[in-house]
């Protein structure tokens, strides 16, 4: 019900008309200059898909749990399409591997910190590499470079 739902306002346009724009001037939201989406309108921090309600003449009446998950679903879909690329790269360094034989001391661009914890805990992933307390970013960026140089 909720992906339906979510297509639905994702398709459904509204254009300039007197409703719409009394709606969000009612929520200090700013005119449309031209049509736009229901789901757009969501996206708008004033604005949610309860208060759009007025304006959606195609809606059907929903559990309030699965309207919630409409609004939350539109409103942070950003943050978690980058959180799920997020995931995605932290998976690729978990299977990294980093040799065995590997001696940090030899890495120039290293912090004095991050050779000490690399030599002292020896992970064997550039994922666990990045978890480890004292390796930040930033070593964990000049590890990748100079693993890909060998």
């Amino acid at each position: 019900m909720i992906e339906k739902e979510i297509e639905r306002v994702e398709h459904t346009n509204v254009g300039t008309t007197e409703a719409v724009q009394a709606l969000l001037e009612s929520y200090e939201s700013t005119p449309l200059t031209s049509g736009t989406t229901l789901a757009e309108l969501i996206r708008r921090p004033e604005l949610s898909y309860e208060k759009i309600a007025p304006i959606d003449k195609h809606r059907e009446e929903l559990p309030y749990d699965v309207k919630e998950q409409v609004d939350i679903n539109i409103k942070y879909d950003g943050y978690i399409k980058r959180q799920m690329r997020q995931v995605e790269q932290f998976k690729k360094l978990e299977n990294k591997r980093i040799p065995e034989n590997i001696n940090y001391d030899e890495i120039q661009s290293l912090r004095l910190e991050a050779k000490q914890k690399l030599n002292q805990i020896r992970p064997s992933s550039i994922g666990q590499a990045s978890r480890i307390s004292g390796v930040s970013p930033a070593d964990v960026s000049v590890l990748l470079v100079y693993l890909s140089s060998k």
